[in-house]
């Protein structure tokens, strides 16, 4: 997967050279570049913002080297066009699935918007010229989109192969199956007065399996109940309905619900 990102601070976005999605880097499965948006202004100010039209508040990232960035971008070596990304407040909320999605692309483009934003014109262009995704990591406002992709290349490098050494944790991990993951335990079996739980040593391979399912249905009822609304009754066996029974769920009209709705006054 090629990953080209845009910014007015490159250096925001060094973290992408460590750990797995560095070594990714350094292997080749991630062609990762970082491009300065000043590198494409033409004043000696190197001036990529101005006041808003209509005026208002704060400053807005002018067009113009918007656009030859985004052609610099374009022309690379590459076949295919990039699949555009802008990391906003007032796009579509990031989550494992739009991650797994995203993973399937050859090449991601990242314009990384600063202050009050990209002037509009930008966006509607890429959405002209071949599409653009307008992605919210959730419902708050960050300084710029930098903190926004290192989070959505994290999330999606993790998914290509070669990244993660063991394949089998991806599918075990939180949201993989629409639950949260169990709580994970290591050595030693006693630290201070805490001890790991007893069906994790015992070497029951099955116990063990329905034990984390257990604790994953736990841990979504009582964090993320909206998980739980958002399950398909089809998928759960006898077991799970026990457990979420527990919780305060159960099975109606063939979807799940809380046992006790609040009564509406």
């Amino acid at each position: 997967m090629r990953v080209d990102v845009v910014s007015i601070f490159p250096d925001y976005l060094s973290p992408l050279r460590l750990s797995l999605i560095g070594r990714a880097a350094d292997a080749g499965v991630i062609d990762l570049h970082v491009h300065d948006l000043r590198d494409f202004t033409d004043d000696r100010h190197r001036t990529v913002d101005d006041t808003p039209a209509g005026g208002g508040p704060g400053m807005v990232m002018r067009p113009e080297p918007w656009g030859r960035a985004i052609d610099h971008v374009r022309a690379q070596p590459v076949d295919g066009l990039p699949r555009w990304i802008v990391p906003s407040p007032a796009g579509r909320r990031f989550g494992q699935e739009l991650a797994a999605e995203l993973a399937r692309s050859p090449w991601l483009a990242f314009a990384c918007g600063r202050y009050e934003g990209i002037d509009q014109r930008v966006v509607d262009t890429l959405a002209q010229q071949g599409g653009v995704d307008e992605i919210s990591l959730g419902d708050y406002v960050l300084n710029g989109g930098e903190v926004a992709v290192l989070a959505i290349v994290e999330a999606v490098g993790r998914l290509l192969p070669g990244v993660v050494g063991n394949r089998e944790s991806l599918a075990v991990e939180s949201h993989a199956d629409g639950l949260l993951e169990a709580p994970a335990y290591t050595k030693p079996a006693r630290w201070g007065d805490r001890v790991v739980p007893q069906v994790l040593l015992s070497g029951d391979h099955a116990a063990i399996a329905r034990w984390r399912r257990d604790e994953s249905l736990r841990r979504t009822a009582r964090v993320r109940p909206d998980l739980v609304l958002a399950l398909d009754p089809v998928g759960l066996d006898a077991r799970d309905r026990v457990v979420l029974g527990a919780e305060g769920y159960e099975l109606a009209d063939g979807r799940i619900r809380p046992a006790n709705p609040p009564v509406a006054h």
